[in-house]
């Protein structure tokens, strides 16, 4: 095999551990904006009029996310999570995707999670006991 066709080579295989690169960032990417942030499966999805909250699920951890049905303009939001006999975690303020992500350590312990957009919310009661 003369020179040319090492370069030839080396250059195929350069571009393609470029590409393969690229596009596991990619799809790293698409799965982080998906869930919002948080690590973990999905394990309640709590539907209201404006809005979704997610909340996921990780080694004792509870993680949950707040989206509006229609994103835009900034509008009042908020997600919290309250891990039975703690404070609640909150994040809320002005956003246009979502509210969150907002984790607390729960072991096996019920959580009680509360989402909302606007003047619509949700509020889950005690789960995941």
């Amino acid at each position: 095999m003369d020179s040319g066709a090492i370069r030839r080579r080396l250059a195929l295989g350069a571009a393609v551990l470029a590409a393969s690169g690229a596009l596991a960032l990619t799809a790293t990417g698409t799965a982080q904006a998906a869930t919002g942030g948080c690590a973990g499966r999905e394990v309640r999805t709590l539907p209201f009029k404006t809005g979704i909250t997610h909340v996921y699920k990780r080694d004792g951890y509870v993680c949950a996310v707040t989206v509006p049905r229609t994103p835009g303009s900034a509008r009042v939001m908020s997600v919290s999570v309250q891990a039975r006999g703690n404070r609640p975690v909150v994040d809320a303020g002005r956003y246009t995707r979502l509210a969150g992500p907002v984790t607390v350590h729960a072991g096996h312990r019920c959580v009680w999670i509360k989402g909302a957009v606007g003047r619509s919310s949700v509020s889950s009661g005690w789960i995941l006991c």
